[in-house]
């Protein structure tokens, strides 16, 4: 194990040292011990403030494994079912319209579903503000711009509020036609709050968080924390980092938040999140303590997408997966080229965080970082690959 513990810390340190991240942490764990844990580096180097344990990061996009299990909840509640209409929640989207390809809008001819928006088939997109982005996704970004300069005069909207703009755009296509990586998700939380009559935070927070213990996670950080919040950097030039913390997707981190986004908008610590993943891992149990049905888990982490829709699914960092509930699962070895068994499941963040879930060998492994724009980056295949040589 001693050898385990020096590759790992030196995969890690090396990410430091040669400036690619300011600070990392991982923690791996298995049958519900810790085997692993370090950090190196700082989490604010502009104050000298080190990474530790108790650090708290910005989610963005490994929120939506939260908003799934969330979901998930409110099915086995009868709240909810998968298979309603969003629009029996939220009327906007009754009538929503495609866009074409001479940039006319046509009406949809299917209604967007829960399951939609949980396997990301949706058709609602991100903003893009690329040169050759979409039509779609630029008027998308449009609507995002005017929310971000509210935001930025102390406007604070709720969620319903953000979520009613968002239905105004057109969708990419036809639901159900593709995968398609958008707002999904922020659909979701805001289709839970009139599905529990609840705002979302207090929902997770009742459901999720005080059960699982994680009393650092949530869509704020408190003001007695925030000497714990780490900064996020931009790398306008290779292995050059300028911290940096404007809002990118409407997420705001203050106690006035208004917007709690289902699809980017926690904060949380490694340990918090471990608790999560734990859950996940051992089949909806954490410390004794049914969170989820073992069957509702297995559901959550089965591949949903059809062949045709999966061809979307291009990432590079996706390769040899398909998509579940809101997270990737491993259907195959040969072209993930991982030795990571098929079920293996997880997401990561625009901020370089990345988490898997192991069912079959109850292993979860975290790995956190605050690179805006990181999303899955290298050393993670190396971070598995020598963690899977150990863990027998």
């Amino acid at each position: 194990m001693m050898n385990y513990y020096q590759t790992m810390d030196s995969l890690l340190k090396n990410e430091v040292d040669r400036g690619f991240v300011k600070g990392n942490s991982a923690l791996v764990i298995k049958d519900g011990e810790e085997i692993y844990y370090n950090n190196f580096g700082y989490a604010d180097a502009e104050k000298g403030s080190p990474m530790k344990r108790d650090t708290i990061i910005r989610l963005f996009s490994m929120t939506k494994p939260v908003t799934a299990v969330a979901v998930m909840i409110a099915q086995e509640r009868g709240l909810i079912d998968v298979l309603d209409p969003v629009s029996k929640y939220l009327p906007e989207f009754e009538k929503m319209q495609v866009i074409q390809p001479d940039g006319s809008l046509k009406p949809a001819q299917k209604q967007i579903t829960i399951m939609n928006l949980l396997t990301m088939t949706s058709g609602i997109p991100y903003g893009e503000d690329w040169e050759g982005c979409s039509e779609v996704g630029r008027r998308m970004q449009v609507i995002f711009d005017e929310m971000l300069k509210g935001l930025n005069n102390g406007e604070r909207l709720s969620t319903r509020e953000v979520i009613k703009r968002i239905a105004t755009n057109p969708l990419a296509f036809e639901p159900g036609d593709r995968w398609h990586y958008g707002l999904s998700a922020d659909v979701l939380a805001a289709a839970l709050e009139v599905a529990t009559g609840m705002r979302y935070g207090e929902f997770l927070k009742r459901e999720i968080f005080d059960p699982l213990q994680m009393p650092d996670t949530g869509f704020y950080v408190p003001a007695e924390k925030w000497d714990r919040f780490a900064m996020s950097y931009d790398a306008p030039e290779e292995c050059k980092l300028v911290a940096s913390d404007s809002s990118h997707l409407m997420e705001y981190y203050h106690e006035d938040v208004g917007y709690e986004a289902g699809g980017c908008g926690l904060v949380t610590t490694i340990d918090d999140y471990a608790h999560f993943a734990m859950m996940l891992a051992q089949g909806g149990i954490y410390k004794g303590r049914r969170i989820l049905g073992s069957a509702t888990v297995k559901f959550m982490a089965t591949n949903h997408l059809t062949v045709e829709q999966a061809y979307s699914l291009d990432w590079d960092t996706n390769r040899g997966y398909g998509y579940g509930c809101l997270v990737r699962v491993h259907i195959d070895q040969t072209k993930s080229g991982s030795q990571v068994p098929l079920g293996e499941f997880g997401w990561d963040g625009w901020t370089g965080n990345y988490v898997a879930i192991d069912p079959v060998n109850n292993v979860v492994l975290l790995y956190f970082i605050q690179k805006r724009g990181a999303g899955t980056t290298p050393v993670v295949r190396k971070l598995r690959a020598v963690t899977y040589a150990n863990i027998d």
